[in-house]
């Protein structure tokens, strides 16, 4: 399902990571990553957070094809096809990830952090957030501008962002 809805606001008091972490211990789910651009930070952001290890048991930092393929189970064909960087290869990851990761929900991202590796079809800045939950899979494509930091860091706040959305 393609996710169309605004941003929500941050809860007073609260970053984001702590809301992630209060709202599946609240709602008894686990959560695992998959990440390809974002090589860890999700997870990172994650368990900065005391008591994740309630809800968090592991993440994948799969930036290779191969990674992929074996890790989360993304079909080769899907890579050859469409491409790492697509929505039907972040919609394979987090189901993946859910099932590899033996968790209820999953976040997965991949995109092209740059500055190089751009093309006309897909710029720099295109990143693929998917969220797994409920037998779906939630995914949004988005176009972040700066530097490789910025849009690593960008998709870490939106995926975040994201994974509340679905769980509230």
């Amino acid at each position: 399902m393609k996710m169309d809805y605004p941003l929500i606001t941050m809860e007073e008091g609260k970053n984001l990571e702590q809301q992630v972490i209060d709202l599946l211990i609240k709602k008894n789910l686990t959560i695992t990553t998959a990440e390809s651009c974002t090589g860890g930070l999700i997870a990172g952001r994650l368990i900065n957070v005391s008591g994740a290890s309630k809800v968090f048991g592991r993440g994948f930092v799969t930036y290779s094809n191969e990674a992929k393929e074996e890790e989360l189970g993304v079909k080769h064909e899907t890579l050859v096809e469409h491409g790492a960087v697509s929505k039907q290869t972040v919609k394979q990851m987090a189901k993946g990830a859910a099932k590899h990761g033996k968790a209820d929900v999953a976040i997965a991202v991949t995109g092209l952090a740059g500055p190089e590796g751009g093309t006309p079809e897909k710029p720099v800045g295109l990143v693929y957030i998917g969220i797994y939950y409920n037998e779906k899979v939630y995914w949004q494509e988005c176009h972040f501008e700066g530097d490789r930091m910025e849009i690593r860091g960008l998709t870490v706040v939106n995926s975040l962002y994201r994974v509340i959305k679905v769980l509230s």
